[in-house]
């Protein structure tokens, strides 16, 4: 790995909030490398598990439904990380990942999480940290299900990508769709009233925020 590219994956969140030597041990046990869009990261079920951060690109999370349907649950754009480990507690992977872009990841196999553990027993407490945030968003997903109208469900999810992504939110408007669980005719209504007031500006794949304050108005109000 280029020393660019152990910098770019050190300033990502849950790897800068690391103590120095912890991170740096990190980034020794990890691998880095280039996907091109629709590569399996990993799917559920899978008993391998271990921690997976986006440098560069995006990537499509995806849960199973009944009748083994997979439906978009999440996007997750540069610098976001997921994961757990079987060797900390855990289980099998609980969902599918996969590149939404060309992208570049740095994964830490379960392997490289016990050989850094051993030296480092604060990792542990990281995972968990990392975990517990996993659990949140899912719970606050649940919680917007029920809780908000469809319109509503758009505005909030507009705000969790912007504030995860550096720039635009690399979703199309049919992924949007799918994770609010509408129909792509009406987030595009949606999308076109929020445009024209200035809030936010569509793109080619991707949503720019304009107006990330006003929009928490609309919710709160």
């Amino acid at each position: 790995m280029s020393a660019d590219s152990l910098e770019r994956v050190a300033a990502i969140a849950w790897f800068a909030r690391q103590p120095q030597d912890r991170r740096e041990a990190l980034l020794r046990g990890g691998r880095l490398s280039r996907r091109q869009t629709g590569e399996w990261m990993h799917g559920e079920g899978d008993e391998e598990t271990g921690v997976l951060a986006v440098v560069d690109g995006s990537l499509k999370v995806y849960g199973q439904a009944p009748g083994g349907r997979e439906a978009l649950i999440g996007l997750l754009p540069a610098g976001t990380v997921i994961g757990q480990s079987a060797a900390f507690g855990g289980g099998p992977r609980i969902v599918t990942a996969i590149t939404a872009s060309p992208s570049l990841i740095f994964t830490l196999s379960d392997s490289a999480l016990r050989r850094v553990a051993a030296v480092h027993p604060g990792l542990w407490e990281a995972l968990s940290a990392l975990v517990y945030g996993q659990l949140r968003a899912n719970a606050q997903a649940v919680a917007e299900l029920i809780a908000l109208k469809p319109r509503e469900r758009l505005i909030s999810r507009l705000l969790q990508l912007a504030a995860a992504a550096a720039g635009p939110i690399p979703a199309s408007q049919a992924d949007l769709a799918e994770m609010i669980g509408v129909s792509r005719k009406a987030v595009n209504g949606w999308l076109g009233e929020l445009e024209a007031a200035g809030l936010v500006q569509r793109g080619y794949g991707e949503i720019s925020v304009l107006e990330a304050g006003r929009l928490e108005r609309m919710l709160a109000g």
